[in-house]
Formats: structure tokens, sequence, C-alpha cells
């Protein structure tokens, strides 16, 4: 992935476990040096799959908190902070853009940053000076309203704006720990990955959109729909469909963390 000077890719990363800045995995390497490869943002709207609402939402909190939303885990990780800036002004240039596509939006001024959005940017811009605000996501609607909230947010990448996706390649909870972080990929799991890597890279916009009905096992990899949904609104976001994958690798044999960048 090089450096881009005319507008920013969008881009779809899988942030993994809330453990990932602690785990020595090629994932972790990865988004440590993401923020190295392309040019430094003006401001990055995070799509996440942790915060789910019925309708398209932006934070506008000025100074956004850490959300530790997760439970068992060590302490040290609940110290973490990423004390990242807010970009109210961007979530209303998103409302706007949103409002003139059709899409009803509103706002909270009072949410900070879930893990899906503070772990890959703790990695990727440790200093935490670019402001940041998320947009919710709506999991009863589908792949398809999700690639249509990406070409509704497709402006803001040549106005310095970084727009990205964070979930999941393949996200099945119910197996992690069965299997070590370093654990090869379960089959049901490559299989899946293996179909979805040339689906977005050759741009097969119906098959994605259709994915669990054509992807192999595509149900038992994605149990509910909520990580893999950021990844419709990247691709929107392109200008062609078609995505790069930038990024390979798999932890506890059922999550695939590839990440893709759309131009």
């Amino acid at each position: 992935m090089t450096r881009h000077t005319a507008g920013f890719p969008a881009l779809f990363v899988s942030h993994g476990a809330p453990t990932l800045p602690f785990d020595d995995v090629a994932a972790r390497d990865f988004l440590r040096g993401l923020g190295g490869l392309i040019e430094k943002p003006a401001a990055i709207v995070v799509v996440s799959a942790h915060w789910e609402t019925d309708s398209p939402m932006m934070t506008t909190t000025e100074r956004p908190e850490t959300i530790h939303d997760f439970f068992g885990f060590p302490q040290d990780l609940y110290r973490l902070q990423y004390p990242a800036p807010g970009a109210p002004a961007l979530a209303r240039r998103i409302a706007f853009l949103l409002e003139s596509t059709g899409f009803a939006a509103d706002t909270n001024a009072d949410r900070g940053l879930d893990h899906g959005a503070w772990v890959p940017l703790m990695l990727a811009y440790s200093n935490a000076d670019v402001p940041v605000m998320q947009l919710s996501i709506q999991t009863r609607r589908g792949p398809a309203w999700h690639w249509r909230l990406g070409e509704a947010l497709r402006p803001l990448r040549n106005e310095g704006v970084l727009i990205l996706g964070s979930g999941s390649a393949t996200h099945n909870l119910r197996e992690v720990g069965r299997q070590g972080l370093d654990a090869p990929p379960l089959g049901y799991v490559a299989a899946f990955n293996d179909w979805l890597a040339p689906a977005v890279s050759d741009g097969r916009r119906d098959d994605l959109l259709d994915y669990r009905s054509r992807a192999p096992e595509a149900a038992r990899n994605h149990p509910t729909e909520e990580h893999l949904l950021p990844l419709f609104v990247a691709a929107g976001a392109g200008s062609t469909g078609r995505g790069e994958r930038v990024h390979a690798s798999y932890t506890y044999g059922v999550l695939a963390m590839d990440a893709y960048r759309f131009d």
C-alpha cells in the first residue's frame, strides 16, 4: 500500500480481540505500520462493528472517552486510553451528506470510542493527534444499505478524511479459545476467506451483497453480520468497488484479520 496524494483510500481492517495491542501477531504489526503508509489525514471517521443503532448516528463529542466495552480481560487492557480529539465539524458534514442522499441521520454528543475504533487507531496513530468520530451501523439493514452508506461518504476522501471500516473478515466467537493465538485457520474459515478475497479484488458486488447465499460457510463465519458490514461501507466509499487486500493473517484459527484498501 503506497502513499496517496489525491484522495485518501477507504480502508477496512479487522480489529480482532481487544488484546490486539498486546498480542505478538502479524495483524498488530500491520496496523502499527498503517499510519506510515498513507498520508496523515485531517480527520478519521470510523465505522465500527461495535456501535449499532436503528439509523445512522455520528458522535459529536469534543473529547471522546475510551470505552472499554468488554469484560474478563487482563487489567492492563482497561488502563489503555486513546485521548484523540473529536471531530464534531466532520459529523455535521457527514449528516449533510447522508441527508442529501436520502438517509435520516442523527448525532450523539456523549458517546466515546469503542474498542473497534481505538484498538486499530492506537496502533496506527499512536500519538492520538488526529481528530476522530464514529459512525454507527444498522445491522438489520444488511449489506446493500451499508454499501449505499459508503457511497454517500465518498466525497470525504477528497477532503482529507480517512474512512475506516473496522470489523472482522470472519467472526465466530463461539470457537475462539479452542485454538491457540497462532493456530492455522480452520477449514470452514479458510473456505470463506478464500472466497471473500477474490470477490473483493474483482469487485463482484452482486456476490458480495448476497454473500450469505453465495459464500461457503457464510453463516458459520458470521453468525451475526455486524462485523462484516463495515467492509461494505468501505467498498461503497471506493470509486470502483474493487478492493486490494493489503493484509492477510489469522488469530485463534477462526478470526481472519484481513485488511482491504478501496481507491
